[in-house]
């Protein structure tokens, strides 16, 4: 049997299940090897090569801020994806065609609830807010004169 490429393979998800646009299929795997280049750096570890659920989530949000940064959360659901729940989907339709590997730890519900996308994508970049000024209190004496 002959291995089908990447490409190959998201085309081949896509026009089975089209949930999810095929750049988000890339953006993941691209999110991936940050996440894999990030734990490289941290643990000095040559052979740590698999990674969590939980792990990739986090790589794809510090990913998605370095490269989309406030406009993360518009091309996050131009590609169908709204929560982690949906990461794990990709993750997992690459794992059945054979594109990502898993262990025997490895589980879609890893990806559930993961983190809140208005407050990881959004509110990072909102203005602070600011405290509120009272108004100015008008003195009724001043005014009783004024008529």
């Amino acid at each position: 049997m002959q291995k089908i490429g990447f490409s190959e393979a998201v085309e081949g998800i896509v026009a089975t299940d089209n949930r999810y646009a095929p750049e988000a299929y890339c953006f993941l795997r691209d999110a991936l090897d940050f996440t894999l280049k990030l734990r490289k750096k941290s643990t000095k570890d040559e052979a740590a090569r698999h990674v969590s659920g939980q792990e990739l989530t986090e790589g794809v949000r510090q990913f998605a801020l370095k490269e989309f940064g406030p406009m993360a959360l518009t091309v996050f659901e131009y590609w169908g994806i709204r929560k982690t729940d949906d990461m794990g989907e990709i993750v997992f339709n690459l794992i059945n065609v054979g594109i990502f590997g898993k262990s025997e730890y490895d589980n879609i519900d890893d990806f559930k609830n993961g983190y809140d996308f208005h407050e990881t994508f959004v509110k990072p970049f909102l203005p602070p807010e600011e405290t509120a000024v009272p108004a100015k209190k008008t003195n009724t004496q001043t005014v009783e004169k004024l008529r």
